[in-house]
C-alpha cells in the first residue's frame, strides 16, 4: 500500500460514520438550553399572576437558573472528562426533560425556585459536554470548524428564537407550555444519542476533587449574585459580603488547582496565549453585548409598543447574521487569519452598537434591523473562531474542562454586562423628572422600572398618564443610548486586544489521529 493510500484510509477511518447526525443531536441540546435562558422573561407576567411570588422570589425565579449554571460549568466539564462526556450528556438530557415538567407544573414560588435551580444543574451538564464531544467526533480540523460553526449558530439562534417561541406559546397556551417544549426534544436526544454519539473521556483523569467543586460553585454564585443584585438594587451590605466570599472562594479554588496532581481545571491552559486571548475576547464581547440585548427587548415592547411575538421576530436579524457567519467562519479564518476575523468581527459589533447611540422612540426598523444583522454577523465570526481556538489549544482529554471555561466566560460576561451596563440604564432612567399632577406613590412606582411606569399610569387621567409614560420612555431610551455607547467602547477595545493576543494563532489543518 502506498503512503497516499494509507493516508486516505486513515482519513476515512477518522471521519466517523454518523458524525453529522450525532452533531444534529448535540445542537438540539444547545438550542434548548439557549431557548430556556430567554423564554422565561416573556412568561414572567403570566407566572406572577398565577403563583403570586414576592418581589424577591420573582428575582430568584429569574436568576437562579443562570447562577447554578455559572457555578457548575467547570465542575461538570471536568466530570465529563472523567466519567465520559456521552454518559454525562445523556443523563443531563434526561434530567433536563424531567425537571422541565416540574417547572411547568410548579404550584408555589418556592417549588418554582427549586425547579429552576435543578434545571440549572441539568443545563450545566449539557453545554460543555456538547462542545467537548464535537472535539472528539471531528478529527478533520476543517470539518470541526464547520461543526463548531453550526454549534455556535444554534446557540445564537436559540437565544433569538426563545422570545418568538415563547410569544407564540403564551398567546395560545398557559405559561407552563414554555417548559414542556423541552420534553420531546430531550427524548429524541437521548434515543438518537445512545446510538450515534461515541463515548469519549480522559483515559487517566484522576479523582474528581469535591472541595474544588464546592469552591467553584460558591465562588461563581457569589460573584454573579453580587453583580446582578448591584445592578438591580444598588450597593448593599449583603452584596458586598457575597462579592468578598465569592472572590475569596475563587482565589482559593485557583490556589488549590495549582497544588493538585489531578486538578478540576488545569490552570496551565491559561499559559497558552491563544487560549487566554480567546477566553478574554469571549468574556468582554458578551459583557459589551448582553446589557444592550437585555434592554432592547424592553425598548421594542414598552417604548415602541410591539407585542411579545413581534418583538421576538424583530430581533431575528441578529440570529440570521450569527448563523450565516458561523457556518463560514472557519473557511474565512483560514483564508485570511484568526486575528483578522476575530478582531474584524468584534469591530463590526462595536460599530453597530455605536450606531444604536442614535436611537430614539420613533427610530424606524430598517436602522435597528440592519444594526442587529451586523451585530449577529460580527459575533458569529468572533465566537465561532474563538471556540475553535479554545478547543484546538488543548489535548482532547481536557476538552470538557476547556469547553467549560469558554461557557463560564460567556455566563460571567453576561452577568457583568447586565450589571454594569444595566446600572447605566437604571441610573439614567431613575433620574427622570415626574410630570406635574402625578401622585407620590405613582411616581415612586414609575421610577422603579419602565414596566412599572406603564402599569402605574393606568389609573391616571389620559393627559397625565401620557406625559408620565413619555417622560419614562425618553429617560429609558437615553439610558439605552449611553449603554450602547459604553458597549461600543468595550467591543472596539476588545477588537484591538484580540489583534495582539491572537497574533500568529492559526486554525489546525492536518487530520488529527485519535
Amino acid at each position: 500500500m502506498t503512503r497516499t493510500d494509507q493516508q486516505t484510509k486513515e482519513s476515512e477511518v477518522l471521519r466517523r460514520p454518523g458524525r453529522w447526525l450525532a452533531l444534529a443531536v448535540l445542537v438540539l441540546a444547545v438550542l434548548l438550553v439557549a431557548v430556556d435562558a430567554t423564554v422565561l422573561g416573556l412568561a414572567t407576567p403570566f407566572l406572577s399572576e398565577d403563583l403570586k411570588p414576592t418581589g424577591t422570589q420573582l428575582l430568584w425565579i429569574g436568576d437562579i437558573y443562570s447562577f447554578v449554571i455559572a457555578g457548575l460549568l467547570v465542575s461538570m466539564g471536568s466530570l465529563g472528562d472523567r466519567i465520559g462526556r456521552k454518559k454525562l450528556l445523556l443523563v443531563g438530557a434526561a434530567a433536563f426533560g424531567a425537571v422541565s415538567v416540574l417547572n411547568a407544573y410548579a404550584t408555589t414560588p418556592e417549588m418554582m425556585i427549586v425547579a429552576r435551580a435543578l434545571l440549572g444543574v441539568a443545563g450545566a451538564t449539557l453545554m460543555p459536554s456538547t462542545l467537548a464531544l464535537i472535539r472528539n467526533l471531528f478529527h478533520d480540523p476543517r470539518e470541526r470548524s464547520l461543526a463548531i460553526g453550526i454549534w455556535g449558530a444554534m446557540a445564537s439562534a436559540g437565544a433569538a428564537v426563545g422570545p418568538v417561541v415563547g410569544g407564540f406559546l403564551l398567546e395560545h397556551y398557559w405559561w407552563g407550555s414554555v417548559f414542556l417544549i423541552n420534553l420531546p426534544v430531550m427524548v429524541v436526544l437521548v434515543l438518537v444519542g445512545i446510538k450515534f454519539i461515541p463515548e469519549s473521556k480522559n483515559p487517566a483523569p484522576g479523582p474528581w476533587d469535591l472541595p474544588s467543586v464546592g469552591l467553584s460553585l460558591v465562588g461563581m454564585i457569589g460573584v454573579v449574585y453580587a453583580v446582578k443584585e448591584a445592578a438591580a438594587h444598588g450597593l448593599r451590605l449583603d452584596m458586598g459580603v457575597a462579592a468578598v466570599v465569592g472572590v475569596a472562594a475563587l482565589t482559593w479554588f485557583v490556589r488549590r488547582q495549582l497544588r493538585l496532581d489531578a486538578p478540576l481545571l488545569d490552570m496551565r491552559l491559561f499559559h497558552h496565549r491563544g487560549f487566554s486571548g480567546a477566553v478574554l475576547a469571549d468574556l468582554l464581547t458578551i459583557l459589551g453585548l448582553s446589557g444592550l440585548v437585555f434592554f432592547l427587548s424592553q425598548f421594542l415592547q414598552l417604548v415602541q409598543g410591539r407585542h411579545p411575538l413581534e418583538a421576538g421576530l424583530a430581533e431575528l436579524p441578529a440570529a440570521i447574521g450569527a448563523v450565516t457567519a458561523g457556518l463560514i467562519a472557519g473557511v474565512v479564518a483560514r483564508r485570511f487569519s484568526v486575528r483578522s476575523v476575530v478582531s474584524g468581527g468584534l469591530a463590526a459589533v462595536g460599530l453597530a452598537l455605536a450606531v444604536l447611540t442614535l436611537l430614539d422612540r420613533s427610530t424606524g426598523y430598517p436602522m435597528l434591523g440592519a444594526s442587529l444583522l451586523v451585530v449577529g454577523i460580527g459575533a458569529g465570526f468572533a465566537f465561532t473562531v474563538t471556540a475553535d481556538v479554545i478547543l484546538s489549544s488543548v489535548p482532547r482529554e481536557q476538552a470538557g474542562a476547556a469547553s467549560a471555561v469558554s461557557e463560564t466566560a460567556y455566563e460571567l460576561g453576561a452577568a457583568l454586562g447586565i450589571a454594569l451596563l444595566g446600572s447605566v440604564v437604571t441610573g439614567v432612567y431613575s433620574d427622570f423628572v415626574t410630570p406635574e399632577g402625578v401622585p407620590a406613590a405613582t411616581s415612586a412606582a414609575a421610577h422603579e422600572s419602565l414596566g412599572g411606569a406603564v402599569e402605574a399610569s393606568a389609573g391616571l387621567p389620559d393627559a397625565t398618564a401620557g406625559a408620565l409614560v413619555t417622560a419614562a420612555q425618553d429617560a429609558f431610551v437615553e439610558g439605552l443610548r449611553i449603554a450602547a455607547g459604553a458597549g461600543a467602547v468595550v467591543l472596539l477595545a476588545t477588537a484591538v486586544a484580540a489583534w495582539f493576543l491572537l497574533r500568529g494563532q492559526k486554525l489546525e489543518e492536518g487530520v488529527e489521529h485519535p
